[in-house]
């Protein structure tokens, strides 16, 4: 099928960059400035639900903006595992508009204005990323996401958010953009070119396999924001920013831009064919294995809420790097469809912590004793989004980690199927006992007398949580999405 040449992937990436130019313009007018997100979430979204059908019906949108250089371009092209990405951060920024300004209001929180125009233009540079045509373009937009999201990690300007932000620009552009760039230059001297390549562009590539090894993991570790330990320490790190930033950076663009990186590497870089040939796959899979099992002991061991569901996104965020280099389809489409997973059900878990902080001002969850019976629609949501992250059916954690178990078995790799199902052991042993406590623990009189639901911060978390429910019912549009990436 010929490609569709469009404007479309260019108008939802400018769309969200317009609406942080009209939130700096609006700073004097609060209500309209504030109206200025959610409205530009609709206008993306619609964007890019109208190049749905062309991509779910084998299709692409394309476009070329400009030549940088001999074989590489700064372009656009709308493919299927792009679409998986799009869909998830221009949906998710609709929510996330409405949530953030309840919780900013609410809290009172200082330079709202910066905060708004750095969250708009960390969904334009997602967007950008999901619809890159080539390497060129990716890291362009993977660069632009780390600059803008470092004024959001430091928001409060005290000594823990300096701290926080110095270490999120170590590691997101230091040691790791080093090797970064030492992979894009590798690429191109190889290849002649950066662009995305079904099959893998370095398929064919007359290289020895010491190199070809050496440009992977620069890759794998270069893209930082797939917290692949040891990559990871910026993540909870970054837990210092507040609750709506939290959300952006583990649900709605920043992780996901990296385990995206990633799966672009692994599919349309190096192709399933040659990654298996290097034993790259087996490798990478004991790895993030590692991730998965460590992060989750880290969160188990963590009081505080917002701590423990970042070492939960460290943990999670691997299962879909885990379902690429498995290199068996099912467990394929089990990873990509996990991108969509964790979102709609961490998101829900960040946005609860936020609810509990803004009613309550409690962080720890030893803490929490009574408060679902203070904010049942919170602790509600926090509790169908906790199943979702075990995998527990109907939801959409329990769709993507079916998945991902027939893919291990698919793939004779039962030591990865041992992984997955301890990992979910795991996630009930951190996510339950919030819920309990929260519901059954005896209610400690002080402070929680005058808890109340705020709705502006209630409703986008409730969605969300039903997002999680919707999916794990009807998994169709991601699935489809999926296969598509992996035929």
């Amino acid at each position: 099928m010929d490609p569709v040449i469009s404007i479309r992937p260019l108008l939802a990436v400018a769309v969200a960059g317009l609406a942080a130019l009209a939130v700096l313009f609006l700073h004097k007018r609060e209500n309209v400035r504030d109206l200025v997100s959610p409205l530009a979430a609709v206008v993306m979204f619609a964007i890019v639900a109208s190049m749905a059908p062309t991509v779910l019906s084998g299709g692409t949108v394309e476009l070329r903006l400009f030549e940088v250089l001999p074989g590489i371009d700064f372009a656009f092209r709308v493919d299927a595992l792009g679409m998986v990405f799009a869909t998830v951060s221009s949906l998710l920024w609709i929510l996330a508009a409405i949530y953030s300004i309840g919780y900013m209001r609410h809290l009172h929180e200082h330079a709202q204005t910066r905060f708004f125009a750095c969250f708009a233009t960390s969904l334009a540079a997602a967007v950008g990323g999901a619809f890159a045509a080539n390497l060129f373009t990716l890291v362009i937009f993977y660069e632009v996401l780390s600059l803008v999201t470092y004024p959001l990690v430091y928001h409060h300007e005290d000594e823990a958010g300096w701290a926080g932000s110095r270490k999120y620009l170590v590691y997101l552009m230091g040691a790791s953009k080093s090797v970064l760039l030492a992979a894009l230059a590798l690429t191109y001297h190889i290849a002649g070119s950066l662009d995305f390549v079904p099959g893998g562009l370095l398929a064919k590539a007359n290289a020895s396999a010491a190199l070809l090894t050496v440009v992977y993991f620069c890759y794998l570790f270069g893209f930082a924001k797939a917290a692949v330990m040891p990559m990871h320490a910026w993540l909870p790190a970054a837990m210092v920013a507040p609750t709506p930033v939290s959300a952006l950076l583990h649900a709605v663009a920043v992780v996901k831009m990296g385990v995206f990186c990633v799966l672009r590497v692994v599919f349309h870089v190096f192709g399933t064919g040659l990654i298996g040939g290097l034993g790259l796959g087996i490798a990478t899979a004991y790895l993030v294995s590692f991730t998965i099992l460590m992060a989750s002991i880290y969160a188990l061991t963590r009081d505080d809420l917002k701590a423990r569901l970042a070492y939960s996104t460290v943990s999670q965020l691997s299962y879909v790097v885990l379902g690429a280099v498995l290199l068996s389809p099912v467990a394929m489409v089990g990873g990509i469809i996990h991108i969509a997973a964790h979102a709609f059900s961490k998101i829900t878990l960040f946005f609860c912590a936020g609810s509990i902080y803004c009613a309550s001002g409690k962080r720890n969850i030893s803490d929490m004793a009574g408060i679902g019976r203070r904010l049942p629609w919170t602790m509600g949501a926090f509790f169908v989004a906790s199943l979702s992250m075990i995998g527990v059916p109907p939801t959409a954690g329990f769709v993507s980690k079916w998945y991902l178990t027939l893919g291990s078995v698919q793939a004779g790799e039962i030591a990865f199927l041992v992984v997955l199902l301890a990992s979910s052991v795991l996630n009930a042993a951190y996510f339950l006992p919030v819920s309990y406590v929260a519901f059954f623990g005896g209610e400690r009189p002080e402070g929680l007398s005058k808890v109340r639901e705020i709705p502006l911060v209630t409703v986008p978390l409730v969605a969300t949580a039903l997002l999680s429910v919707l999916m794990g019912i009807f998994p169709g549009y991601f699935v489809a999405l999926a296969e598509g990436v992996v035929r």
